[in-house]
């Protein structure tokens, strides 16, 4: 049997997290197996796998992705995991603060990382930093609360409260643990949804992470994600309609995308696609 790649390998992320591959099942060879049904080890090249990945991936056939599976020692802060947890096609066993005490340890964000609210994404920040002054006072703030609600959690502790209450207190940033498991074809739309630039950027880092630790195992499946699915563009009918105008030669205003139905926040996502297909090399 072949040696398991990246078993035990552990990307740290943020200022106390990291995600560390535990185990998986199946690699690019178990996505065509499932795909041929009847295919024998020897019978095909690696280059037939790839052309049939690369098909399956194209053409939205899932159910073959979904015959490997990757589990993972994930430590995150809890804001962060109430995020993840949405992904309902995991599996998931969660660090217990009714059954253990919860550790000393809170996320802080790094200085870069203050910034004011997008004007694009409603439920995101912007690219705009804060006055410096201000974003220090804002992360010693931060500090000082979580520190002083530690100490307030001890204290319950120390009074023979249980653990199930004392707990109720702690802030959002205290870092939990759990093993997550999932097959390939989710965890590919976690990772669609979770490295894009509208993600928040804890969550982000989490999914790189993962991206990272996968890929040597599905080298052939990775690559056909990311030239299908992450680093790819859809467009509604309206915007292939307002395409069409504007590989004729025709520049369109404002008012005339509108008459395509292209306006408002759908106006401002078509013009940053229309910039990535112009900026790419």
């Amino acid at each position: 049997m072949a040696e398991k790649l990246n078993i035990g390998k552990r990307i740290d992320c943020l200022d106390k997290g990291f995600v560390r591959l535990v185990d998986y099942l199946g690699d690019d060879g178990a996505i065509v197996q499932a795909a041929r049904v009847s295919y024998g080890k020897g019978t095909t090249t690696k280059r037939r796998d790839r052309e049939l990945i690369r098909y399956l991936m194209r053409h939205r056939h899932t159910s073959p992705f979904e015959m490997v599976e990757f589990k993972f020692h994930v430590k995150l802060p809890i804001f962060v995991a109430r995020q993840w947890i949405r992904h309902r096609t995991a599996n998931v066993n969660e660090y217990s603060g009714r059954y253990s005490e919860m550790k000393d340890e809170f996320y802080l964000p790094n200085i870069e990382q203050f910034r004011k609210q997008s004007e694009i994404n409603r439920q995101g920040r912007g690219e705009e930093k804060l006055d410096e002054k201000v974003a220090e006072e804002i992360r010693q703030a931060m500090d000082e609360t979580q520190r002083r609600l530690f100490d307030e959690y001890h204290s319950f502790l120390d009074k023979d409260l249980a653990r199930e209450l004392a707990r109720i207190n702690l802030p959002l940033s205290v870092y939990t643990e759990w093993y997550w498991k999932i097959d390939l074809h989710n965890l590919f739309h976690f990772l669609k949804l979770r490295t894009d630039w509208r993600a928040q950027y804890e969550i982000r880092v989490y999914a790189e992470a993962i991206l990272e630790l996968i890929e040597p195992v599905v080298p052939l499946a990775c690559e056909a994600y990311r030239d299908y699915v992450a680093d790819s563009l859809s467009f509604s009918r309206n915007e292939l309609l307002a395409l069409k105008e504007m590989f004729g030669g025709k520049t369109l205003t404002e008012d005339e995308l509108k008459k395509f139905g292209i306006e408002g926040l759908e106006k401002i996502e078509f013009d940053m696609k229309i910039n990535r297909i112009n900026n790419q090399t």
